[in-house]
């Protein structure tokens, strides 16, 4: 457009005005859309429940930043704080915020009316992390037909307005746990609505009808979603509800992706585990078991009925689990059990039916070389004092042979994938403070990129040599029990006091707690350890956490102790989620990039080298070179290509999100928001 042009209409139209044909003035420019950061503000009180949607937004990779109240030299919550201009146009430095209650600063406080101004220019969402019922939340009182009080055991259920909104990925009623029949657990207030409000997830209560524990509160041209229950991270109650209190804060448009993953790893596949004395309270075969005879005289072995079991189980179950084999132990089983094996056969028969992953094939011990001659054992020296340790060729033989015995039967069989016998040759405290020099050559050796450690160990991935680590939970199902009895008998050992015929770790282990009494064997394991142990698991599974659980063949053979596990963590976990939230079930390399990308976007995020924000319904992201970026949107979000635009992501718990980035030619992510 030329200049001149330009100013023979701006002439023309002075001229109008100055002769009164023209009465109206031109239409004022539209005010530029702003600039939403997405990034969420949290005011911290110390509170548990604020604790507990900061690690929801961390783990789920949420940028966020944190003013905690009572801090000396916080800085000031004022409009400079929330907003500025960037290019001319105006900046919403936070897309939501989280408050400790409606009001954690005090009556009049000037901090609370710069965010009510900010929430009400932006349309920035608020969600109050924990308050009571009170009509300055959009509720009646309790005593006006609610209720306060314990709410272990309660079944809630989502409002159809949460199923249509921000709890749309819940099918069943969320039961808050009650885990411990003698302690208070939860507490909360449920309030009848009030104008402007919408409930969201309601329970019955005294005297008829129902009250909401969490809901929307539209007033004032602001928006606030008010929970009116205490909890903390690790609850099963908040784990399922995390999710929607994240959309619902983001409006459903944040960096970050999450999903349910479950993963069980099968150790020791085709090799023989050493059964659990119950006299001697010890196991054959371990070092610290005086007059032992090896494995023992019956050691637990899985039959090829048990294997016949264990395909039609994961047909039923939609579930696949991983077969990690160990195929010399199972030659020389073969060898000693005149010359058949109707376990590898059946096995074999079926491995389509099932992911393999390296075991090595005689399950040694590939750190250092192991002095048994005290308990506990220490690492053996030379007369030089010296460290000895196996070979880089000892070890890269033994995870070869194990790989290659897979190729021959057909096994899916990845070679960037190992565990190793007790995750060995890795670094064990406190004998073997460091892993075995020898280890990183004989990895790079065999193609190993994905190298199973023990998160009770090293909950963090890590590179050893040309691999990362890939950390499993270790489950309370043993691998030396075959039966309930027999669990529950080492489990008594295990956590109990001496006073009660236990070993008394439990007293002296920070980390453990001992039971206030053994259980009887003959119903512990189905009363107690099952529903414990299916408890936790499924809260990592809830906690988008990707690390796969481990077990042991043994747990598939006899009694087949492990099935009442899984079955009650798929029951449980598919009472409670819908079908468009299933849950994952990934292979070992594929956890092992899922872990690699967490890290290097949480690296990016703290480094503060990821910029991301909305403009109407444009989304821009821009991460570091070679970083992934984790996005969510809602269903309808399209990518921009260089030429049209394309579907953005994949489908999961009624949202849309991938690890992206910019296209050919392309700085930047840009997404197009579906029109609301």
């Amino acid at each position: 457009m030329s200049t001149r042009g330009t100013g023979v209409r701006r002439a023309a139209a002075a001229a109008l005005l100055t002769t009164g044909l023209l009465t109206v003035g031109p239409p004022a420019q539209a005010a530029a859309a702003p600039r939403i950061d997405l990034k969420v503000l949290v005011v911290d009180d110390g509170g548990g429940a604020v604790e507990a949607i900061t690690a929801e937004l961390r783990g789920t990779g949420v940028p966020y930043q944190v003013v905690r109240l009572g801090a000396a030299g916080r800085p000031a919550i004022d409009a400079a704080f929330l907003s500025d201009t960037v290019d001319g146009r105006p900046r919403a430095k936070y897309q939501g915020v989280v408050l400790p209650n409606e009001n954690p600063f005090g009556e009049g406080s000037a901090e609370l009316a710069a965010l009510a101004a900010y929430e009400q220019t932006y349309g920035i969402p608020q969600v109050d992390a924990y308050t009571w019922a009170h009509p300055g939340v959009g509720l009646d009182y309790t005593s006006e037909g609610g209720y306060s009080g314990v709410l272990d055991g309660a079944a809630t259920a989502v409002t159809p307005a949460g199923a249509a909104g921000p709890f749309r990925y819940l099918d069943g009623p969320v039961a808050f746990e009650d885990n411990s029949p003698g302690v208070d657990e939860s507490y909360g207030y449920a309030g009848r609505p009030r104008a402007g409000y919408t409930s969201y997830l309601d329970m019955p209560v005294p005297g008829g009808g129902r009250a909401s524990l969490i809901g929307e509160y539209a007033h004032d041209g602001r928006r606030e979603l008010v929970v009116t229950f205490a909890y903390n991270q690790y609850q099963r109650q908040f784990r399922a509800l995390s999710r929607g209190i994240v959309e619902w804060l983001t409006r459903g448009v944040h960096l970050g992706r999450s999903r349910n993953y479950f993963a069980v790893h099968i150790d020791d596949v085709f090799a023989p585990d050493a059964r659990w004395d119950t006299v001697r309270n010890c196991t054959p075969g371990d070092f610290d078991c005086a007059g032992g005879d090896g494995e023992g005289t019956t050691p637990v072995r899985m039959t090829a009925a048990d294997a016949q079991y264990v395909a039609q189980w994961q047909q039923s179950a939609g579930f696949t689990l991983d077969m990690v084999y160990n195929a010399g132990s199972g030659e020389e089983w073969k060898t000693e059990h005149g010359g058949s094996d109707p376990l590898a056969d059946r096995l074999v028969a079926d491995r389509a039916k099932y992911r393999w992953v390296n075991h090595t094939y005689s399950h040694p011990f590939l750190g250092c070389v192991q002095d048994t001659s005290t308990v506990p054992w220490q690492c053996a020296k030379d007369a030089g004092g010296n460290i000895r340790w196996m070979s880089r060729a000892e070890i890269a033989a033994q995870i070869r042979d194990n790989h290659n015995w897979a190729v021959l039967k057909g096994l899916s069989v990845d070679r960037a994938e190992l565990v190793t016998g007790e995750h060995s040759g890795l670094k064990t405290l406190p004998q073997q403070p460091v892993d075995n020099p020898n280890l990183a050559g004989a990895l790079s050796d065999t193609g190993v990129k994905w190298l199973a450690s023990d998160n009770s160990r090293e909950p963090a991935q890590r590179q050893a040599g040309p691999a990362r680590t890939v950390p499993r939970h270790p489950m309370n199902v043993y691998y030396n029990v075959g039966t309930a009895a027999e669990m529950t008998d080492e489990y008594n050992w295990i956590y109990t006091d001496t006073a009660d015929g236990g070993s008394g770790v439990c007293a002296v282990n920070p980390a453990s707690t001992c039971l206030p009494g053994p259980l009887d064997v003959t119903t512990g394991y189905a009363t107690y350890i099952v529903p414990q142990e299916a408890r936790i698991a499924l809260g990592h599974v809830m906690a988008n956490d990707p690390r796969p659980h481990y077990v042991h063949q043994s747990n598939l053979a006899e009694e087949r102790i492990l099935y009442p596990v899984l079955d009650r963590i798929l029951a449980d976990y598919r009472a409670l989620f819908a079908d468009n939230t299933p849950v994952v079930n990934l292979r070992q390399r594929d956890i092992g990039t899922e872990l690699a990308r967490r890290a290097a976007w949480d690296r990016a995020l703290a480094d503060g080298t990821v910029t991301a924000y909305r403009i109407g319904d444009t989304v821009t992201v821009k991460a570091p070179s070679g970083v992934l970026a984790a996005v969510t949107a809602p269903e309808g979000t399209r990518k921009q290509l260089l030429l049209g635009i394309t579907a953005f992501g994949t489908p999961y718990a009624g949202q849309r999100s991938d690890w992206t980035a910019p296209e050919l030619l392309q700085s930047a992510v840009t997404l197009k928001l579906p029109v609301a």
